[in-house]
């Protein structure tokens, strides 16, 4: 089953050979770089053989003593402070894939300039602030050849990967319905939080709609398709906050701290979106739920190991109803690279996931699609997310023009 499904098998494998190592350079030390890192560093013995084996060379981002730790604590060979652009210069020869886990004002800038010199490029999600500096990343990716591939790790989740695979199977038949929603609670005013970069639409773009959403987004298009238009409510709760090295003085807030979205699929689906992170009581809920003519499923990220299903025809009747799935066993996907069924996994193994299906896309010369999200998935995440806005703005439906 793993061969036919398209994930890698390696645990019971041996490594023949020499294994190709990959030099990684980083933009980005903080909540990114450390799941990244942490990826970097576990693949070459729990995904084994490794399709190759990531060499932390060099990392970047702001301030010369936080740089200097983040090559402490992660182990790479040196740091580059304040300076992307000296890093991928100076570095070149050494460095093979360009992780950009920076805030997203840097995102197209640094890919862009990476990808020019040959780089293969990891750019965290959304890809960009807008669809037009997504674009031109499209762009570049397609006249360098270089890989590319977006962060959207939950498609690396491996219960969201087996509900891939039996929407593939037809086990859903026609699709109805899409609900997706993704909500947080962090800055509800009892956090007391500042203005910080992802309430600042000049670095992040947008708000809960870029954070949250756009990962629901990519996994709508991931399993339903691809989306047709949108109409959409946005709303700003706190609209000043005090600035982060200044707390007597406040600052607008002007990113989304909510939205709701209906959409229309285009293989003729209905659909939802929401996202917020003034959830109170939700930490990380990342939930949908898909309903078909022949089965509806139904995911919650905080149940990472889990998903439910309602089959049509369930027999006996008598038994029918929602049925709970452990997606442990030896069969579903990477699970032969882990532990025996029932020995759980979380929320970080994504991205282990995620990086070695890159780095196999690498030194293989495979393509980063359809499972993983290519520069292009990105873009159209992008024109959705602002689709979402405009319709905001203007209180009308907007279709989606790529």
């Amino acid at each position: 089953m793993a061969e036919e499904t398209g994930f890698t098998t390696m645990a019971a494998a041996k490594a023949k050979g020499e294994i190709p190592e990959i030099g990684v350079g980083m933009l980005g030390y903080s909540f990114m770089g450390k799941a990244h890192t942490n990826a970097y560093k576990k693949i070459p013995y729990m995904m084994y053989p490794p399709p190759a084996i990531p060499r932390l060379e060099v990392v970047c981002g702001l301030g010369k003593d936080a740089v200097a730790e983040a090559v402490k604590r992660y182990g790479f060979r040196e740091g580059c402070p304040d300076d992307w652009k000296g890093m991928l210069d100076d570095c070149a020869k050494e460095i093979d894939l360009f992780d950009n886990c920076g805030p997203n004002n840097v995102h197209m800038e640094p890919t862009i300039y990476a990808m020019k010199l040959g780089k293969h490029v990891l750019c965290e999600k959304p890809i960009a602030r807008t669809a037009e500096e997504a674009r031109q990343m499209v762009e570049v990716a397609k006249t360098t050849g270089v890989k590319n591939m977006v962060g959207f790790n939950y498609r690396f989740v491996p219960a969201i990967r087996q509900i891939r695979y039996l929407i593939e199977s037809g086990a859903l038949g026609k699709i109805y319905h899409w609900r997706g929603v993704y909500l947080q609670e962090w800055i509800l005013p009892h956090y007391n939080t500042p203005l910080i970069w992802r309430l600042d639409k000049s670095i992040a773009g947008s708000g809960a709609l870029g954070d949250l959403g756009a990962h629901i987004i990519d996994l709508a298009h991931y399993l339903v398709g691809g989306v047709k238009s949108v109409s959409a409510l946005t709303k700003t709760f706190i609209t000043e906050r005090p600035l982060p090295d200044n707390p007597d003085k406040l600052g607008k807030v002007d990113v989304d701290d909510a939205f709701i979205s209906i959409c229309e699929f285009e293989n003729g689906a209905l659909g939802t979106f929401e996202a917020t992170r003034f959830a109170l009581g939700r930490k990380n809920f990342n939930f949908f739920e898909i309903n078909g003519e022949k089965a509806s499923v139904r995911f919650n990220l905080e149940r990472f190991n889990e998903f439910d299903i309602y089959y049509r025809d369930h027999t006996p009747k008598e038994t029918s109803g929602w049925t709970n799935v452990l997606v442990t066993e030896g069969y579903h996907p990477w699970w032969p690279n882990w532990w025996p069924h029932g020995h759980i996994i979380g929320w970080e193994h994504t991205f282990i996931h995620e990086i070695t299906h890159l780095l196999d896309c690498i030194v293989n010369n495979k393509e980063v699609g359809p499972h993983g999200a290519t520069f292009e998935d990105g873009y159209r995440a992008a024109v959705i997310c602002d689709a979402i806005l405009k319709s905001a703005e203007n209180k009308k439906q907007v279709d989606i023009q790529y």
